[in-house]
């Protein structure tokens, strides 16, 4: 089956099933959000002055289907599909972000099982994809979202903090052959007035019986009309303590001109100094740093159209024949997204 055949069935079967379950959803709640959302762009890549065909043109970035709704008053579910994923050399769920339920029993207690994100970046990382318009080399080389268990405790009445303990499938883990590996992450989720947290500790099997360790500090800033958001990620093998010689770092401003104009400017760095096998996604050898700007403009009220403009550069070694960023390299993007809300 082409894979356009098996997105537009999907899609179709997807849109009648929430038709249907709309109707009763005033007594049933079993659907009470369906969304797709597009995005598309125009895209100018160059390493110096030579111009990279394959990262020019005009590209169909993201095609999103979200559902959500509720079974019972105390257990939910939530979908996202990609529908412009599908190939003949990958798993059907490869295409799903996420599918979960999620039981939560009181206020304070939540139980997840499903395909989920895993707990293992910052902000930038916890993003959607069709918001990043250009991210580190860590992003581009991590797979966020595996099947697993969590269990998320949220201390007091106010929710200001919530604590999650979670197990997948490893982000490293192959399927030819399959090999039995696993994430353990605990995560700390914050909001205290102008400060929010992301903070994380993990350990993800990189192959069978070996670790890698990350320490992931993701904080932002909301300081009026500016938004400042602040990753740090430390990584290290084995038990060693590589302080600050395999990392990234992200950091990104953002102003809100007004309410249909949004401004930003961002930064990354990613380094691995350690010669050490075990960081599949920044390899050994590569010191890059990223930084560019752009706007956002959103022409409706309702915020369903954005229309988007920017540019990044890139200089630094890349040790990675695979990997995305490249030394010279400067990417100019201008593109739209829109939301289509049949159910919100």
């Amino acid at each position: 089956m082409k894979p356009i055949t098996k997105s537009f069935r999907l899609l179709t079967t997807l849109f009648v099933f929430a038709t249907c379950m709309n109707a009763s959803a005033q007594t049933t709640k079993l659907i009470d959000h369906l969304e797709m959302q597009v995005r598309g762009d125009y895209q100018r890549e160059y390493v110096g002055s030579e111009a990279v065909k394959t990262g020019s043109g005009f590209k169909g970035k993201y095609f999103n289907v979200l559902l959500s709704g509720k079974i019972t008053p105390n257990l939910s579910w939530s979908l996202r599909q990609r529908l412009n994923r599908f190939s003949k050399a990958s798993d059907f769920f490869d295409a799903t972000d996420w599918l979960y339920l999620d039981y939560r029993p009181t206020k304070n207690w939540s139980f997840a099982a499903g395909k989920q994100e895993v707990y293992v970046g910052g902000y930038e990382y916890d993003r959607a994809p069709i918001n990043i318009f250009f991210a580190s080399e860590y992003w581009y080389n991590i797979s966020p979202f595996q099947w697993g268990a969590s269990v998320s405790y949220l201390p007091g009445t106010a929710g200001h903090d919530k604590f999650t303990l979670q197990v997948t499938q490893s982000p490293f883990r192959t399927y030819e052959p399959e090999e039995d590996m696993y994430s353990y992450s605990l995560l700390w989720a914050g909001n205290h007035g102008v400060w929010e947290t992301l903070w994380s500790t993990n350990l993800l099997e990189y192959a069978p019986g070996k670790f890698i360790h990350y320490i992931s500090l993701g904080n932002a800033l909301n300081l009026g009309r500016f938004h400042i958001e602040l990753d740090f990620m430390n990584r290290a093998v084995n038990r060693q303590t590589y302080l600050l010689r395999d990392c990234s770092a992200v950091g990104e401003v953002a102003f809100k001109a007004s309410d249909m104009v949004n401004v930003f400017a961002k930064a990354s760095y990613d380094v691995n100094k350690t010669n050490r096998a075990g960081d599949l996604s920044v390899l050994p050898g590569t010191e890059l740093t990223r930084i560019g700007g752009g706007i956002e403009v959103f022409p409706l009220k309702k915020k369903d159209v954005r229309l988007h403009a920017n540019y990044s550069y890139t200089w630094g070694t890349q040790s990675n024949p695979e990997g995305t960023l490249q030394n010279k390299q400067s990417i100019i993007d201008v593109g739209v997204t829109w939301n289509l809300p049949f159910i919100r």
